[in-house]
């Protein structure tokens, strides 16, 4: 006996499976999600909060960065960043294009001297090494391409002699071993200020850095347009 022919039912449609929800921590990080966070970096150092090598090692941690969650914890310990602030009646600084990634300036003196003053445009890092010599770093008159600037300072039987205008920041961290290493901390009232960062140590010498009497950094937009020619 032939079996009753049942009408062919349609076929259901395929269902794609429910895509996954990823937790916030889990999404890629975007270049500026990464610029935040390195914001935020700066401010600390500015601050005090982290030292020159903290902060490098955490912007390199950073940008090697590929989720949100891997950059939380660079900041997780530091306040939230919240902007700059102006004192009333006072001018903002302006800086020139800023290069991280751009080479350090080195200043060598070994036995012999080495010069760095009058009107230039500082880097972002600058190395001096005195061995049996002496370096002379004069920022008194200098042209602030970026807001920080750090100077890693090494003297061996010699001397690395800093001086800076009196209205900007300057901190240091260094160690002296049978030498001195002295940096007169300033902390400038306006917060957009120059901040000048000497590390380093000597050993049998001397690495100082402080402020020259009566040197002030003024006019800094007018003075980086003119150098720049603009």
């Amino acid at each position: 006996m032939d079996l009753e022919k049942q009408p062919q039912q349609p076929l259901a449609p395929a269902v794609p499976p429910p895509a996954e929800v990823l937790d916030g921590d889990d999404i890629r990080a975007s270049d500026a999600d990464r610029d935040r966070i390195a914001d935020i970096l700066r401010e600390a150092m500015a601050e005090g909060r982290l030292t020159a090598d903290e902060h490098a090692e955490r912007i390199d941690l950073v940008y090697r960065a590929k989720t949100v969650g891997e950059l939380q914890p660079m900041v997780r310990d530091l306040p939230a960043s919240s902007g700059p602030t102006v004192r009333p009646g006072s001018q903002p600084y302006v800086y020139g294009p800023e290069s991280p990634d751009g080479p350090a300036e080195n200043l060598v003196a070994v036995f012999s001297s080495a010069t760095r003053k009058g009107r230039w445009r500082v880097g972002g890092r600058t190395n001096a090494f005195a061995l049996f010599g002496s370096v002379e770093i004069d920022l008194t008159e200098a042209l602030f391409g970026q807001r920080f600037t750090v100077i890693n300072a090494t003297s061996i039987f010699g001397s690395v002699d800093i001086r800076v205008p009196e209205n900007i920041s300057l901190r240091g961290n260094g160690t002296g071993v049978f030498g001195t290493f002295e940096v007169r901390t300033l902390e400038s009232p306006d917060a957009e200020a120059p901040v000048v960062v000497v590390n380093g140590y000597s050993v049998f010498g001397s690495v100082e850095a402080r402020p020259k009497r009566g040197k002030f950094v003024a006019d800094l937009q007018r003075r980086l347009r003119k150098h720049l020619g603009h």
